[in-house]
């Protein structure tokens, strides 16, 4: 398969934490805006943070990771319905680790967005961008 050939594949990895790296400065700047300025609960503001980079996320890796070609009207649903997902498992993982284990919520979302990078970008290369 050529999209997976290691020139591309490079390629594509590289854009995808560069607009990654883009969309992490947007929810991690909501989120201490939520949590720190509003004192909004850190699940709930995670919550919220995780959907504004997911906005800025589908804008970048649809134009510079995955060149994609498809309209936004077939590619956006696809994209948000596995960041719908991500979103599942980003407030489960947060809930676990915050309110179950007593960890910190700064320590806990570098941890679940780790876990969401991986997640994010074979899900959006097998099938948002196709």
């Amino acid at each position: 398969m050529r999209a997976w050939a290691p020139k591309r594949l490079f390629r594509d990895v590289s854009w995808f934490l560069v607009a990654g790296l883009a969309a992490a400065v947007v929810q991690y700047g909501s989120l201490l805006l939520f949590a720190e300025l509003a004192d909004m609960d850190p699940v709930l503001g995670s919550f919220l943070a995780f959907v504004a980079g997911g906005v800025a996320s589908y804008l970048l890796n649809h134009r510079f990771t995955f060149n994609a070609t498809s309209r936004h009207s077939e590619a956006a649903p696809r994209f948000f319905f596995l960041a719908g997902l991500g979103l599942v498992l980003n407030t489960l993982l947060m809930a676990l680790l915050v309110k179950v284990l007593g960890l910190h919520y700064l320590p806990s979302q570098i941890f679940t967005t780790g876990v969401l990078m991986v997640w994010n970008f074979v899900a959006y290369r097998l099938f948002a961008f196709r």
